[in-house]
């Protein structure tokens, strides 16, 4: 069971589906839904101020380099395309339920990817990105749970 939470844990913390992912593993695995909820949110709350910290500081030192920069602005753009309409009209509430939505490419990387291109300010989408979090991750635990 121990290897179990550390796998939930990694899953949600994970680019590759993050709590949607990480919860249903935990749950499937025979993990108390409370413990796997908790430990996919938890996974999943980290990933904001480590990878906005970490945009910031690859930005700052890498940016004179081809390849990063190559392939920051193909990422830049992919989170741009998928969030421009949502949070130019509702702004941070739209970056929530952006993140809200549990659905693949709609979690936590590509909203803070977004939160930084928009020069949204870094407390402002924590709060709207670890809302967004949390509302998601009960909604798929509760549908785990039902199951």
């Amino acid at each position: 069971m121990f290897w179990d939470i550390i796998f939930t844990f990694l899953i949600s913390f994970s680019p590759f589906g993050e709590a949607r992912a990480g919860i249903p593993y935990g749950e499937l695995n025979g993990i108390p839904i409370l413990w796997v909820l908790l430990i996919g949110l938890l996974g999943n709350l980290l990933i904001f101020p480590i990878f906005y910290k970490a945009i910031e500081v690859a930005n700052k030192y890498l940016w004179k380099h081809k390849a990063y920069k190559k392939s920051a602005i193909y990422l830049a753009l992919r989170a741009r395309t998928k969030t421009k309409d949502v949070i130019q009209k509702y702004g941070v509430w739209g970056l929530m339920v952006f993140v809200m939505i549990p659905l693949p490419v709609t979690g936590a990387y590509i909203g803070t990817i977004a939160a930084f291109i928009f020069g949204i300010s870094y407390q402002k989408s924590l709060i709207a990105i670890s809302t967004g979090i949390t509302i998601s991750s009960i909604m798929v635990a509760s549908f785990m749970h039902v199951i």
